[in-house]
């Protein structure tokens, strides 16, 4: 394998040393290690990699694993594909045989696959989605093999595939949404017209692989990006309800970016921006960005022109619930992001209707309980700040200051008036008690219970006004 095809090198020097180890031990055997895969391509774009790839040549499988095994704890996690997991040092790296891929049935998973450990790169990387993903770096010299000018499409933020192969696996435009999303990539127009193609495969992908590209997507710093990519492919007719944001019309005042698809594009990339600049944990930043991308879909059904010119859609947000749990179990989301998206776009207009008191607040953190006023606000920012060339707002941060200092940020209050307590005044447990205690959170959240001292008097009183109950010390 000689280095005519080594477009040009980069810098190893960052590289962990026990990779390097690992490498070495490989090419004393006579085989050369690969590096492949996303690390390459991130290494090129100047980030630092966070999984290692390496492909292997010239080294048969049984070869392979004596080299590895005593290099620390190693583990069969493809057997049939000749993919290795190697913890070497504290660094975890993925070896693996090139190999071929025939296409033998309709799907994602209708391929027939067999390692050949003297297979050519050129043959190798064929089956390789798109070309800033087919970049092979030898971590030993630092030479870059770009078969594919994967290199010239990173640098020009293109989104390109890698040969008609592509078209095999129709996971492979929802990989495009997600690439895009996370490098800020166009989509070659051919590239774009081979997923269209695909469509009719849809159907065929899992769920689980379908659920995890867009959680990467969630994860992206620009999930617009994505979303365009979605719109040029045909494919976001696979979610109806975002589908048909597309040309929705908005009031001009309010909105002076255009319609709701162009307002949702701004929304969900400026939740991401939120969602970093708060160190959301991952569960939190994915509430966030899809109650985003969520947020205005019931407008289309709501949607009003009125005789002044004006244009409006009551009742959006609570159209919206519906929509948006049928998208989310469209993309396989787990079902506690509808538990937690349901409320905040239910609520995402309850700052219009009046400023934060104090029982505002405590009814607001009731309603949107698994959610919280904190991220409530922060999807509130988003909403507010997705109106550019209108500047980035804040509207609901009075709500949250407020909710911050009753401590009601994180969570709805804590109920005052507990079964103890109702036991000490002589009320057996039951169903009675448990109405009860409904019945006073309700009252704290009217605040007419504010500490145990009312929270008792207001029991007693009710207790007195049931007919034919003695009052307790009777």
């Amino acid at each position: 394998m000689g280095e005519k095809n080594t477009s040009s090198h980069l810098p190893v020097d960052a590289l962990p040393d026990s990779l390097h180890a690992v490498c070495q031990s490989i090419g004393k055997a006579g085989g050369r290690a690969w590096l492949v895969g996303g690390c390459v391509r991130d290494l090129a774009s100047g980030l630092r990699p966070k999984d290692f790839d390496l492909e292997v040549y010239g080294l048969s499988a049984e070869r392979l694993v004596n080299i590895v095994s005593p290099l620390g704890r190693c583990q069969h996690v493809g057997k049939q594909f000749g993919v290795l997991k190697l913890w070497h040092h504290g660094l975890e790296i993925d070896i693996a045989l090139p190999r071929q891929e025939k296409k033998t049935a309709s799907g994602h998973r209708g391929f027939e696959v067999s390692c050949d450990p003297d297979l050519t790169p050129e043959a190798a990387t064929l089956r390789r989605d798109f070309t800033i993903n087919a970049m092979m770096l030898d971590p030993l010299s630092g030479a870059l093999l770009d078969l594919h000018h994967g290199q010239e499409d990173l640098r020009n933020r293109v989104l390109r595939h890698v040969s008609p192969a592509f078209g095999e696996d129709p996971l492979r435009p929802l990989r495009a949404m997600q690439f895009a999303a996370r490098f800020q990539l166009d989509l070659a127009s051919e590239t774009a017209e081979m997923c269209r193609r695909m469509l009719p495969e849809a159907p065929s992908l899992p769920g689980s692989r379908i659920w995890q590209e867009w959680q990467k997507w969630a994860h992206a710093p620009h999930p617009s990006y994505g979303m365009k990519i979605l719109q040029e492919t045909g494919w976001l007719g696979l979610y109806p309800g975002i589908h048909a944001l597309l040309h929705c019309p908005q009031d001009a005042d309010w909105h002076p970016e255009g319609d709701v698809w162009i307002h949702t594009l701004q929304v969900v990339d400026q939740a991401a921006r939120i969602a970093n600049r708060n160190g959301l944990d991952q569960e939190t930043h994915e509430y966030l960005v899809f109650a985003a991308l969520c947020h205005d879909i019931g407008k289309p059904e709501t949607t009003v022109s009125y005789d002044n010119g004006r244009i409006g859609s009551p009742g959006h947000s609570q159209a919206g619930v519906k929509l948006s749990l049928q998208f989310l179990q469209a993309i396989h989301a787990p079902k506690r992001m509808g538990q937690f998206v349901r409320p905040l776009i239910l609520e995402h207009m309850t700052h219009m209707h009046g400023g934060p008191t104090a029982h505002a607040v405590r009814r607001l953190a009731y309603r949107l309980k698994p959610a919280n006023i904190e991220l409530w606000e922060m999807l509130v920012e988003a909403d507010a700040s997705g109106r550019a060339p209108a500047p980035a707002s804040r509207p609901a941060l009075a709500w949250l200051d407020l909710a911050t200092e009753m401590q009601q940020n994180k969570s709805e209050a804590t109920p005052i008036l507990t079964g103890q307590m109702l036991m000490d005044l002589g009320v057996s447990p039951g169903p009675g008690m448990g109405e009860l205690l409904k019945m006073a959170y309700a009252a704290q959240l009217d605040g007419s219970i504010h500490d145990q001292a009312s929270a008792i008097s207001w029991c007693l009183r009710q207790l007195e006004q049931k007919p034919g109950k003695e009052s307790p010390g009777d």
